[in-house]
């Protein structure tokens, strides 16, 4: 249902842009906000490739300048990617899952007798392991492998940035040319699972094709389902966002104006649920069909996989020294708790987000997508650096205080630095105890600083107004009081 101050609002001539705590800035009517032109779009896509470049050359200190029989980069690959902080995952992998072999993915192989992927597994869903297979299939060196990959993964990136730049205007330059892109463009495999999220925001509120937005709220969803439920083969995340997007057409979307009548279109949201599961198994299916073994492994390794040393999470370095490998019971019951409160946080997102749709009127879908993606990253027992990437978007859809952005920015790259120059002092320096060195220091800077942050980013995702222009309210004093979820001016 919707309050009476959400009808006033829509009354109202004129309409602001509000961040959490920030005055409000007046944008005219409802529907009129400007958007970037055709070179102004342009530029944002043209400055997210030269950082792109530029992130491709950051990890491309690592190749060379000679390779071993198997292409692996020499001299002393392993010491310069730690000491010079330009270790790549997709480097590294070169070796050691069968990509220099051009093995086909997932159809043979398993996980060996120390639980690592081999003959062919690699550690990611399937349409990651086909483009990582697509990649290598013209590589001899780790260099080329990485070159390649590079090169398939950059028009991922630059879709990205059109698309914020579509949506959010200038603010899209927080993706197009942040540190994060530096430093994790080229880390790992991520440029295609972040388009496929931001695709499906894009989809649902500004569509496609010459009627654009016009289209039915039913269509519009079901397209994003399919993208979110690819996201799923590609790395999992986008997954989480199907429930929330349910809860938006449950409601009828913005305003409920969907709904034609009805109180909840129940089917509707039946619907995206079932599109998205259809997709999952039309992709999966011909893989576990081929290869079940092989398919199996990659979701058993992640499964089993440690909070160790690695992880970069909370629970290892929180209930330390108990995350030592030996302590398995310890590692069991992280592997209880872990999942079990992230689904509690995901509860929670979703549950504030409807007690704010029955004030404001429109169930905040993206808010809470950007709450659960806090959660997941917080509480899961992995937290790889790259998954900065996974955020960034939010930042951009979604009006915070930039104070916010700044301080998650330097705990990331206080993370993402840190963690390497620590393993460096442990496996080749003089010092690797925690309390030696600024790089330990600047790790539990990034630890505990992005945690910290991520528990207040929960909250003020969920009361956060998106930077969509059909999201910009109407000004105090045009008959609008501040909605309860927003803090009061």
């Amino acid at each position: 249902m919707r309050s009476r101050a959400t009808e006033e609002s829509g009354k109202a001539d004129g309409h602001v842009s509000e961040e959490v705590g920030a005055p409000p800035v007046v944008r005219g009517r409802p529907g009129t906000a400007v958007r970037l032109g055709s070179l102004a779009l342009a530029a944002v896509v043209v400055l997210c490739g030269i950082t792109l470049v530029l992130g491709f050359l950051n990890k491309d200190r690592c190749t060379g300048p000679e390779f071993e029989e198997d292409g692996r980069s020499t001299p002393n690959y392993d010491l310069r990617s730690k000491r010079d902080v330009c270790y790549s995952d997709i480097q590294h992998l070169w070796i050691g899952r069968d990509i220099d072999k051009h093995v086909f993915p997932y159809v043979n192989g398993g996980l060996n007798e120390y639980d690592q992927p081999a003959g062919g597994v690699v550690e990611y869903p399937v349409l990651t392991g086909m483009l990582m297979w697509v990649s290598a299939l013209f590589a001899d060196t780790d260099a080329d492998f990485l070159l390649l990959s590079a090169l398939v993964l950059s028009p991922f990136g630059m879709a990205i940035a059109w698309m914020l730049g579509r949506m959010s205007r200038w603010r899209s330059l927080l993706w197009a040319i942040g540190p994060p892109l530096v430093l994790y463009a080229f880390h790992n495999w991520d440029l295609p699972v972040v388009l496929c999220a931001v695709a499906a925001v894009y989809v649902v509120h500004l569509g496609w094709g010459r009627r654009g937005a016009d289209r039915p709220l039913m269509t519009r969803a079901t397209a994003a389902a399919v993208l979110l439920a690819l996201g799923f083969a590609l790395k999992v995340y986008p997954a989480i966002f199907v429930l929330p997007l349910m809860l938006y057409v449950l409601t009828g979307g913005a305003g409920g104006r969907a709904l034609t009548g009805k109180a909840l279109d129940w089917v509707g949201a039946l619907r995206v649920a079932l599109v998205a599961l259809g997709t999952v198994v039309a992709v999966n299916l011909p893989f576990a069909v081929a290869g079940f073994e092989g398919w199996r492994a990659s979701f058993t390794f992640q499964m089993l996989r440690e909070a160790d040393i690695t992880t970069n999470s909370i629970w290892y370095w929180g209930l330390r020294p108990h995350t030592d490998p030996d302590d398995t019971g310890m590692h069991e019951l992280i592997g209880v708790l872990s999942p079990t409160l992230v689904l509690a946080s995901f509860v929670l997102a979703c549950g504030i987000g409807w007690l704010r749709y029955q004030k404001e009127g429109t169930y905040p879908w993206i808010a809470v997508s950007a709450a659960m993606l806090c959660g997941f990253l917080l509480l899961h027992k992995v937290h790889s650096p790259q998954y900065t990437l996974w955020l960034v978007p939010m930042f951009v859809l979604l009006r915070i205080r930039w104070g916010w952005i700044a301080a998650y920015l330097v705990a990331d790259i206080a993370m993402g630095i840190g963690i390497f120059r620590w393993f460096y002092e442990i496996f080749y320096g003089n010092a690797g105890g925690i309390f030696d060195g600024f790089a330990a220091q600047a790790l539990m800077i990034g630890v505990w600083g992005r945690a910290g942050l991520l528990v207040g980013l929960f909250y003020v995702f969920l009361v956060s107004r998106s930077t969509l222009p059909e999201d910009d309210p109407a000004p105090l004093g045009a008959g609008r009081s501040s909605p309860s979820f927003l803090p009061a001016r």
